[in-house]
């Protein structure tokens, strides 16, 4: 068992667990975060995406003692800001939406990505977004969310 400090959502967080135990699952199990959802738990599908120190990251691959002094952001932080509703606002004008379950991982992509280039290019967001899978609504509509966003966020990023 190792302490491991880091912040999740702007708050510092010490926890005691084996290093070696998945981000994913310290979130939701000893965090209570369930944004993050474990779909392939291989890195494939991106549902449990953060965003750890400013990059995207599956947290199913990522143990959780590399997260000393880390900082984390899941969809229950991005949802609390301007930028996280503006994205939020976008995919259901979008129609972006169906199941829910892929969504929060698109969510952390497209914030990842505005954050680097607040202006993509449709063929910039589907790359961006290429490394989640959506079994429901078809990447197009969450394209066009992201698109949106970008658009409606102006000043944002």
């Amino acid at each position: 068992m190792t302490k491991i400090t880091f912040s999740v959502n702007g708050e510092s967080r010490t926890i005691e667990t084996d290093p070696l135990r998945r981000l994913l699952d310290v979130l939701r199990e000893d965090l209570g975060l369930t944004g993050v959802k474990e779909g392939c738990a291989e890195g494939e599908c991106g549902a449990c995406s953060v965003i750890k120190d400013g990059l995207l990251v599956n947290s199913c691959m990522v143990p959780i003692g590399t997260c000393e002094g880390a900082r984390i952001v899941t969809p229950e932080g991005l949802r609390e800001t301007d930028r996280g509703r503006t994205i939020i606002d976008a995919y259901a004008d979008s129609g972006a939406v169906q199941c829910g379950f892929c969504t929060p991982g698109m969510m952390m992509a497209t914030e990842a990505l505005l954050e680097k280039n607040s202006q993509p290019s449709e063929a910039e967001a589907r790359e961006a977004l290429s490394g989640n899978l959506c079994r429901c609504t078809g990447y197009d509509m969450i394209v066009e969310g992201v698109l949106k966003a970008a658009e409606r966020g102006k000043g944002l990023w």
